[in-house]
């Protein structure tokens, strides 16, 4: 974060911290109430909702006493909108989501707080006027995608100095797309590599069973004789990133991702934020909403925790000797 931006968050920070405590606003009315709109169904349980759960509790916020969180599941596009409005239909003091889970809900609504985690720039696609001042009702932190593709795919060159050509599996989808395929051509043209790139294009935003189309995009990959293979992390190419971990595997391709739930899954590699960290780092921006500031001022952050992690059983499947400098750098190793 630039020290202008810093200044910007604490000025804003600094006048919230002015407000009535949690304990004082339970005291003077109804609890406050959270809505967290999610990619799943009702029985699922989300490792980035308990995060927001621990990080408002960090907060002075207590579920039960002054804070009441309900869960919002949508099981794919089809969904989304309706669950939406019934969302939004329940008058929540914030709704907190992730990716592309906030159009629905900015499409219902400009004047409900939102509070998102996002992969990727909001500024192009319009859901803010800039990172210093959204300007509107939607803030949050971003995952870093564009800035760390690069750094990822010399990762993976450093692992495999031999790599020539590389696969990159996507969903087109997703809104960060276009602009995570440029930054990689980009560092692919300066390392002398080449880039072929497979879109995953899944029927709906929650393909954990729909394989038909992946095993497709598979094959294509098969056919094309790649080196290594690059996975753009979003939270629908999660839900489907075991099985891309096993064909990886069983194609002998070295493998890097964004995200840490990527590499425990079976990837080779992931380098990006710890992205439960960013969720319960999100409880300050809720926390600081329910105490009375606009979402339209409160700075969109990047995460200042970024790690590296390596999947040293998925390394010894490949036949891959990691080198110790690399290992020396991850700050988690899988065995």
């Amino acid at each position: 974060m630039t020290d202008m931006r810093r200044r910007a968050f604490l000025a804003v920070a600094a006048g919230a911290a002015g407000s009535l405590s949690p304990k004082a606003q339970a005291q003077s009315g109804r609890p406050r109430r959270v809505a967290w709109l999610g990619l799943g169904h009702a029985d699922h349980w989300s490792p980035y909702l308990e995060s927001l759960r621990a990080g408002l509790r960090e907060w002075g916020w207590v579920e039960g006493e002054n804070l009441i969180i309900r869960a919002y599941w949508a099981s794919g596009r089809e969904d989304m909108e309706g669950v939406a409005r019934e969302l939004l239909a329940a008058n929540p003091d914030v709704v907190v989501t992730q990716e592309f889970m906030v159009f629905p809900v900015k499409a219902l609504t400009s004047t409900v707080p939102i509070v998102i985690g996002f992969s990727g720039d909001p500024v192009p696609v319009k859901l803010m006027e800039s990172h210093r001042r959204p300007g509107g009702n939607i803030t949050g932190m971003t995952y870093l995608a564009l800035v760390l593709v690069g750094k990822r795919i010399e990762l993976l060159k450093e692992l495999v100095p031999e790599a020539r050509r590389l696969a990159i599996l996507a969903r087109p989808q997703h809104p960060g797309d276009p602009l995570e395929r440029q930054a990689s051509e980009e560092v692919v043209r300066k390392l002398g590599m080449e880039l072929s790139y497979f879109p995953y294009v899944s029927p709906s935003f929650l393909p954990a069973r729909e394989f038909s189309p992946l095993e497709k995009t598979f094959e294509l990959i098969r056919q094309a004789r790649c080196d290594a293979l690059v996975v753009f992390p979003d939270s629908a190419m999660f839900e489907i990133s075991d099985r891309v971990a096993q064909f990886a595997i069983a194609e002998r391709l070295p493998s890097v991702s964004g995200w840490a739930p990527f590499a425990k899954n079976g990837l080779l590699m992931t380098y990006g934020p710890n992205v439960r960290g960013l969720y319960k780092s999100l409880g300050r921006y809720v926390d600081r909403i329910l105490r009375g500031a606009s979402p339209a001022d409160l700075p969109f952050e990047v995460p200042t925790t970024i790690e590296l992690v390596i999947n040293a059983k998925t390394a010894k499947a490949l036949g891959l000797t990691i080198p110790p400098t690399l290992l020396a750098r991850a700050d988690e190793v899988i065995d």
